[in-house]
């Protein structure tokens, strides 16, 4: 039997390199439509009220990370999440020593997630946390004078992955779809306590 000889062309199209555009080309078109930041929001918020947790991302004094299970309240209008913690904690120190962090959610339901990136910051001041107390905390924080604190997130950026509710990723980098809603660094213009 003779073989037949496979000519570079050939050799092209059994790789499955196509010749119609350059790989850079092709790699753009991969990206989904993009979603209007408002249409984003709205989806990122109810991935965010079906998890009734997320999980908080700091960094050690050693530059490690360290990730913990919270029970935030939902986000303000701006993207600020609050939730309650024991002034003692690791948590406490490492956002105090360095405010960058990050919060993620996920709903199993719909096999979606948020992730949250931002600044933290203690609160102390009594009348700054009755106005974002959450009920539900009451049980764990008996001593409110002493035994609890808050920590406020500002969010700069908001990423969302949920193919069920029309929110795709890029095809090839799976990079999600995000908004931004204040500069890296910069919280809400209010007087910190």
């Amino acid at each position: 039997m003779r073989a037949i000889p496979i000519t570079s062309l050939g050799a092209l199209l059994l790789t499955g390199i196509s010749l119609s555009a350059p790989a850079h080309a092709q790699a753009q078109t991969s990206a989904p439509p993009a979603l209007a930041p408002s249409v984003l929001d709205s989806i990122a918020r109810r991935i965010v009220t079906a998890a009734r947790y997320a999980t908080l991302a700091t960094v050690d004094g050693a530059g490690r990370p360290q990730v913990r299970t919270i029970q935030p309240r939902h986000p303000d209008a701006t993207w600020s999440v609050w939730f309650a913690t024991n002034p003692r904690t690791r948590k406490v120190k490492e956002v105090e020593r360095r405010g960058a962090v990050a919060l993620h959610y996920f709903d199993p339901a719909t096999q979606s997630y948020v992730a949250v990136t931002g600044t933290a910051r203690v609160v102390r001041d009594r009348a700054t946390q009755d106005a974002h107390w959450d009920d539900a905390w009451t049980a764990f924080y008996p001593d409110r004078t002493h035994g609890v604190v808050l920590i406020v997130v500002d969010a700069a950026r908001v990423e969302v992955v949920s193919p069920k509710l029309g929110v795709e990723s890029d095809a090839l980098t799976w990079r999600p779809q995000s908004f931004t809603v204040r500069p890296a660094g910069v919280g809400p213009a209010r007087r910190r306590p």
